[in-house]
């Protein structure tokens, strides 16, 4: 089944992009939760057109990817976005954030798919996503990934708090593997002690099957 995407989906595809997605997760998942609508001939139509609109605005030339190249490396890109006092962001900075920002700030166009960027930043602190522009042209786009309402703290800062996030998560899956293994020894031994009370039962029927039958004593008649 093909879908636009009104949303990035992380391991789908980009906003605006046709997909194809198994029907039963576009119509429990993408649909239901307005990620996607469905891709009628009409809106891929207008689709086309309007990419065809925006790359228009995109390198034309070797030298133009240069100088554009140029602009890109000298800026830095800033997102102010929701965060957790640990770091890790409520929501996510995609590709196609990074493209909008691109051209809202500097008014350059550049081609999402063509980002450096295989999965979205989750986290503050600064990154640096290279971009193809052009054959042979790549620009590197430095972006600061700012908590909304304050600003970025010491880069030993970030890293102290991306270690202890770290530690966190292998604590709490190590912590959830031993949960896991525990459960399954007690599986087991519920399994063997089953195995074993059935074994126990097969013997003793096999014994009484085996031994010889017991001679009814003959009645005493009455006097």
């Amino acid at each position: 089944m093909q879908v636009i995407l009104r949303q990035d989906v992380e391991k789908v595809g980009l906003r605006g992009e046709v997909v194809d997605v198994a029907p039963g997760f576009a119509r429990n998942f993408l649909l239901p939760r307005k990620l996607a609508e469905t891709a009628t001939p009409a809106k891929v139509a207008e689709l086309r057109k309007h990419e065809e609109k925006r790359a228009k605005h995109e390198a034309q030339s070797f030298e133009q990817a240069q100088e554009i190249a140029a602009r890109l490396e000298g800026t830095e890109l800033r997102f102010d976005v929701p965060a957790g006092e640990t770091g890790t962001l409520f929501g996510s900075v995609t590709a196609t954030d990074v493209a909008e920002a691109t051209w809202r700030d500097l008014k350059v166009r550049v081609d999402r798919r063509k980002l450096d960027l295989p999965e979205s930043i989750k986290r503050i602190g600064r990154y640096q996503v290279p971009v193809e522009l052009f054959p042979d042209v790549t620009a590197t786009l430095r972006l600061a990934i700012v908590p909304e309402g304050g600003e970025l703290p010491p880069e030993e800062e970030l890293e102290a708090l991306a270690e202890a996030e770290a530690q966190a998560e292998a604590e709490a899956q190590a912590a959830a593997e031993a949960e896991h293994a525990e459960a399954e020894a007690e599986i087991q031994a519920i399994v063997e002690e089953d195995e074993d009370e059935a074994e126990e039962a097969d013997t003793e029927a096999e014994a009484d099957a085996g031994a010889a039958p017991r001679e009814l004593e003959p009645e005493t008649p009455p006097e």
